[in-house]
């Protein structure tokens, strides 16, 4: 009998294997010569049942169009476009999409707009958004593109720095169409010179928000936070203290959630300066009633620690290297947290989390040309993805080094309800490309990409967690052609179970789908 549940159980296991080996497909695009490792680029997704990629080498700009198995179909060049084009950001429909870009002219900074079909070719000529008078040459972006999740909802706007405490918002309000719904200046004053922003995000009504973020007594930790909200039909703005508890933050991070009309907000937090993040800080703000609900504040334990942490880290510092990277409202009106340990390691520059987070001296201006503030993720500071550029020149052996996922899921009210570790392990020198993870929601879990050295070898690696807070290690991916090095991170996710992963093949960038 026990011979008979034996052979049953393996049966099972082996139609499981064979089932998730037949289930996964990769289909890897045929190499461009021009698609060189200096390349920038951007998936724009599936439109018009085919997949366009943006890229871009020395200014010379161009749509490729693939087919459903990553074969190149055309290659558009944008031949048309201004010469020098400072910034670029996509729109993506199911049959067009926005190519939203910056440039100069002179003394003028140019927002225009030009509608891409999905054969890659343009349907209309360039429209002019918005122009913004410089006194010198920029590198910098002036504007700064967002829409709503819904993507009914498009948001340019622009920040000038009056003196070193004001900061005029300019910001204007599109419908789909492209439509002008509201435009809107408003007045930011503070009283402290070191000022930091939130991420900036709009919600599906087109109501605009961030966190105002300012330092007392400290060059590099947070004692202040203003929530800044801009209704969408509104010329005023609403701006709120957040009770930080005596708390020291980190890195305030938002996320509106649509469906229940909450703003969901996170950061790490220490107790004292120059100590270790001892918790999670959670806040929520309803926009029904206007107002905050009981922040509350998570203390690791060393059950958590002792899971979260890597090798190099004691039970304390477990989460000293650690950094969030999402957060994402769930269903049933809470949110889940997502943080990953990254740090880098030179003889010359020692690591320093919040050059990391914010850039070396943000505060003191470097990100600002003389009359603008520019917003700049520390990810991709650009709209587009430049993966071997984005540190400029190294001149000396610089180690980034990538480990675990930790993941935490709160209820409605900001209690957390579990919290678990997908363990990695990656590092590379002078370029972080490799690294990171891609996540997407599969529907009945969230899933996550990344690579793991086998063998000297980068080979894919996917791990889930479900609903319920379980961890599951799927098989390496099938089929996968260890000539390719795919590069997570700049994925995009563009059907239920496909997504398109750029890869390295020598010194060439290509693209592959992955579709489970």
């Amino acid at each position: 009998m026990k011979y008979m549940i034996f052979k049953w159980a393996a049966l099972i296991g082996l139609l499981a294997v064979l089932h998730t080996a037949q289930g996964q497909k990769i289909d890897y695009s045929l190499v461009d010569k021009d698609d060189v490792r200096d390349m920038s680029f951007e998936i724009l997704g599936r439109i018009s049942n085919n997949i366009l990629v943006y890229k871009n080498y020395r200014n010379q700009h161009a749509i490729s169009v693939y087919d459903n198995e990553m074969q190149q179909k055309n290659r558009i060049e944008l031949s048309n476009l201004p010469e020098k084009i400072i910034n670029v950001d996509f729109i993506s429909y199911n049959d067009f999409a926005y190519m939203i870009y910056q440039h100069q002219k002179r003394n003028s900074i140019f927002c225009s707009m030009v509608k891409i079909n999905g054969e890659g070719k343009m349907m209309s000529e360039p429209v002019d958004l918005d122009t913004t008078q410089v006194n010198n040459n920029t590198e910098n972006k002036v504007y700064t593109l967002i829409n709503s999740d819904d993507k009914k909802k498009i948001m340019l706007f622009k920040i000038k720095r009056d003196t070193e405490r004001d900061y005029l918002f300019t910001t204007i309000l599109y419908d789909q169409q492209m439509k002008v719904l509201k435009r809107s200046n408003f007045e930011i004053k503070s009283p402290d010179r070191d000022v930091v922003f939130t991420d900036f995000v709009m919600d599906n009504e087109g109501d605009f928000a961030f966190g105002k973020c300012t330092r007392i007594g400290s060059r590099d930790y947070i004692n202040k936070v203003d929530l800044v909200i801009k209704a969408a039909s509104a010329d005023s703005i609403l701006v709120q203290k957040l009770p930080l508890n005596d708390l020291t933050l980190d890195e305030l991070k938002i996320k509106f959630d649509n469906g229940n009309k909450k703003l969901m907000m996170a950061s790490f937090f220490y107790k004292q300066r120059r100590g270790n993040i001892e918790g999670v800080y959670t806040l929520i703000w309803d926009k029904n009633k206007k107002e905050a609900l009981k922040p509350k504040q998570y203390i690791f334990n060393d059950s958590i620690r002792l899971e979260a942490k890597s090798e190099n880290n004691s039970i304390k510092t477990a989460f000293n290297d650690q950094f969030i990277r999402q957060v994402v409202p769930t269903q049933d009106g809470g949110f889940a947290v997502f943080t990953e340990s990254f740090y880098s390691s030179s003889r010359n520059n020692p690591w320093n989390r919040f050059d990391y987070l914010y850039g070396p001296g943000m505060f003191m201006s470097p990100f600002y040309n003389p009359f603008y503030y520019s917003p700049m993720t520390r990810f991709y500071p650009y709209g587009f993805y430049d993966p071997f550029n984005r540190y400029g020149t190294q001149n000396s052996l610089t180690r980034y080094v990538s480990e675990n996922i930790v993941t935490f899921f709160f209820d409605e009210n900001g209690h957390l309800k579990w919290g678990n570790t997908i363990r990695k392990s990656q590092y590379d020198d002078n370029a972080d490309s490799f690294l990171g993870y891609q996540m997407f929601n599969t529907g009945t879990e969230i899933r996550f990409l990344f690579n793991q050295k086998e063998k000297r070898e980068l080979l894919l690696n996917s791990a889930s967690i479900d609903a319920d807070g379980r961890v599951k290690r799927q098989p390496t991916l099938k089929n996968l052609n260890r000539d390719y090095d795919f590069m997570p991170k700049y994925g995009k996710q563009i059907s239920l179970r496909q997504i398109i992963m750029p890869c390295m093949y020598k010194n060439y960038i290509c693209f592959a789908k992955i579709e489970y």
